[in-house]
């Protein structure tokens, strides 16, 4: 079979809604890759097969993307026929590894690369969603390395991929709980976390914290969650501050500048004091220490 190949050039916040959308028409997943070592241009690819209904997909896609153009501008796709599947083995030549911070390197999972000095963190691009090549995840990254203390503990909420979980383990943490509500990243996520021989230092599991006062999870030194502002407003009001230990500290992110105000006054009443926030474009990180 033959297929064509949609590639979507576009600054990086813009990565995962064109792969969430990709991912609905192409069977075989999506790539992302990094345009520089920054990570500030990518390029999302995907695959759609040319058969009978190649049409009908484009169409969907096409609809797709001016209907996120209504928010901010998206690019026009680029589309090139390939034979059979090739494009499983061609797109690996050009993916580039991502730098980030001072001490890592995200590279896909069948590189062959030497990162050097710095701690690799291998993923498979296919349908992952953080990458490292959106803002907020490269924010929290550099805040994990630059904060971080070796032994300690972590909690990522909405691993997705697995990245950040991979990250603080690799930096040197004993313990590290990733949770997530989809069950196709919570596969993802474990199938990386072998990818990088963490298995019994990450583990990786279905679902969210448990309500106030179980005791199926530990507090620990580090919780971490890239997630959308509501979701995150939503878990302070129900104790995610419990679950970091005195002294501790909350890394959220997944925030737009506009909801700040909000996030931080929902931390507050939850006694978190803000210690440190990064800001690129309109995406932000805030640091919180528990008293």
């Amino acid at each position: 079979m033959n297929w064509l190949e949609v590639s979507l050039r576009l600054r990086a916040e813009l990565a995962e809604p064109a792969a969430e959308l990709l991912s609905r028409l192409a069977p075989n997943g999506v790539a992302i890759e990094a345009e520089d070592a920054l990570g500030k241009e990518v390029v999302v690819r995907a695959w759609l097969p040319a058969d009978e209904l190649l049409s009908d997909r484009q169409r969907k896609l096409e609809e797709g993307l001016w209907h996120l153009g209504q928010i901010q501008p998206f690019p026009t796709p680029s589309y090139t026929t390939v034979v059979d599947q090739e494009w499983t083995e061609a797109w690996k030549l050009d993916y580039r590894p991502l730098i980030i911070g001072r001490r890592l390197m995200v590279l896909p999972t069948w590189s062959t690369a030497d990162p050097g000095e710095r701690l690799a963190i291998y993923l498979e691009p296919g349908m992952a969603f953080g990458t490292g090549a959106h803002p907020t995840t490269r924010q929290c990254l550099e805040a994990i390395e630059h904060h971080w203390r070796p032994g300690e503990s972590v909690i990522d909420l909405g691993c997705g991929s697995g990245i950040l979980a991979i990250a603080a383990a690799r930096l040197g943490a004993v313990r590290v709980l990733a949770l997530d509500v989809d069950p196709q990243a919570v596969e993802l996520a474990r199938q990386n976390v072998m990818h990088n021989a963490l298995v019994g230092t990450v583990n990786v599991s279905l679902g969210s914290l448990p309500p106030r006062g179980a005791e199926a999870v530990e507090p620990v030194e580090l919780l971490v969650a890239n997630i959308h502002a509501d979701t995150l407003i939503q878990m302070l009001q129900t104790g995610l501050a419990d679950w970091v230990r005195p002294g501790g500290h909350s890394l959220l992110s997944g925030l737009l500048a506009t909801d700040l105000p909000g996030l931080e006054a929902a931390a507050r009443a939850a006694h978190l004091r803000p210690v440190e926030s990064w800001a690129t474009d309109d995406w932000c990180t805030v640091l919180f220490e528990a008293p």
